[in-house]
């Protein structure tokens, strides 16, 4: 198990309680091991921060980005957490929103390409 900090649970709950559109379009897909039989979890805590979605047999983290990640401090922020992750042997794929409401079916290619590569 990876760890995490007890006082992400909450928000984890409230951001999967509220998910944007884009975030339920993927969860659509994503949930019920649906993709390749894997198993999901969507707004995950990970040490100190909280993954989009996660898949732990696969050590994949998604990542889904709206209009507030293309900020400098939001890109500085992002680029800290994404090295953090891979240190724990975690690897990342980011996609925008837009990705995903206008491409899911590429999305979903490229995750599929992750799950079968180690």
């Amino acid at each position: 198990m990876l760890p995490y900090k007890k006082t992400l649970k909450p928000f984890a709950r409230n951001l999967r309680n509220n998910l944007t559109n884009a975030e339920i379009i993927l969860w659509s897909r994503l949930r019920r091991k649906q993709l390749m039989g894997v198993q999901f979890y969507r707004q995950k805590p990970i040490a100190g921060y909280i993954a989009d979605f996660y898949c732990a047999s696969c050590s994949l983290v998604i990542e889904l980005d709206g209009d507030s990640h293309y900020q400098d401090d939001a890109q500085e922020y992002d680029r800290i957490r994404d090295e953090f992750m891979r240190s724990m042997g975690l690897r990342i794929l980011r996609f925008t929103n837009q990705d995903v409401e206008q491409n899911l079916e590429a999305v979903l290619s490229k995750i599929v390409e992750n799950l079968k590569s180690p």
